[in-house]
């Protein structure tokens, strides 16, 4: 395939991982493994966690709507709890091919957020606001669900992108951790990367860019 672009997620691909600070909110509070992700895949549109990335609710109403959720399937757990866990450390060798990519390709980012300060690319602020502006401030296009309205893995938001940097999906390299967001990604025809870890992220994108990355 010609590659004109890279699109990237953030939370999970540029940072690491919120599932794994998920993991350790649920090991220390004596949760079954992966239950916020358990609450955040159930009714995946029309949930807290939907509702919220698309701002369609304030956090407020997140707080006690997760909360509902989550005592419906057996754990009371606030919303409010599972914010501050949102914001990842950011990967040096992912910023650095970033980098590399933005040198030969236009790049971009959509990542699905909350303005509350919180996560992923977030719209406020927060202790590593910084850091990820600079992040930020690399890509040519982002588009955050929640100013887009629109949340992965709705086709609506990557066909938005293409628009914005003037490319056919086809010439586009896609990478996020999650396989749910990847479907609609090569069902519009890009090469999709499933991001597992940053040596496998880093060879895939290597063989789809013919970039070489440290």
């Amino acid at each position: 395939m010609a590659v004109e672009a890279v699109i990237w997620d953030f939370g999970g691909v540029i940072t690491t991982s919120p599932f794994e600070a998920f993991n350790r909110l649920e090991a220390e509070r004596g949760l079954p493994r992966d239950f916020v992700r358990k609450v955040n895949s159930t009714n995946p549109d029309t949930n807290a966690w939907a509702l919220f990335e698309r701002n369609e609710i304030d956090t407020a109403a997140f707080d006690l709507k997760f909360l509902e959720e989550a005592t419906a399937l057996g754990h009371p757990v606030r919303g409010a709890d599972i914010l501050p866990r949102l914001a990842g450390d950011v990967r040096p060798r992912m910023v650095a091919a970033l980098m590399a990519c933005k040198d030969v390709f236009k790049v971009g980012c959509i990542t699905n957020n909350v303005q509350t300060g919180h996560g992923a690319g977030m719209a406020g602020t927060s202790g590593k606001a910084a850091q990820v502006a600079e992040v930020m401030a690399l890509f040519d296009v982002v588009i955050e669900s929640s100013k887009a309205g629109v949340r992965k893995p709705d086709p609506r938001i990557y066909q938005m992108m293409c628009d914005q940097l003037e490319v056919d999906p086809a010439d586009c390299v896609y990478l996020d951790d999650l396989g749910i967001n990847c479907k609609p990604a090569a069902q519009l025809g890009m090469r999709a990367i499933k991001v597992g870890g940053v040596d496998q992220a880093l060879a895939e994108l290597s063989a789809a860019t013919e970039l070489i990355f440290d």
